[in-house]
């Protein structure tokens, strides 16, 4: 079965891609790392599921950014 996710806020923003059926798991954490034309930038982003909307990662609090 093939799902997408949506990331919202953040470097991330609007970029849809796929999630592999064992990462969908509500509240998993992602960090992205931005290396590019300055200092390296840690992302981090949780996953949320609504029937709604669907997967959505959404920018994470600075205060989790020591839980990834």
């Amino acid at each position: 079965m093939e799902r997408s996710v949506r990331f919202v806020g953040g470097p991330l923003d609007g970029r849809v891609q796929d999630l592999r059926e064992h990462e969908a798991v509500t509240g998993r954490l992602l960090k992205h790392i931005h290396l590019h034309d300055g200092p390296k930038i840690e992302t981090h982003y949780e996953l949320h599921y609504t029937p709604q909307h669907g997967w959505v990662y959404h920018l994470a609090p600075r205060s989790r950014d020591s839980l990834a």
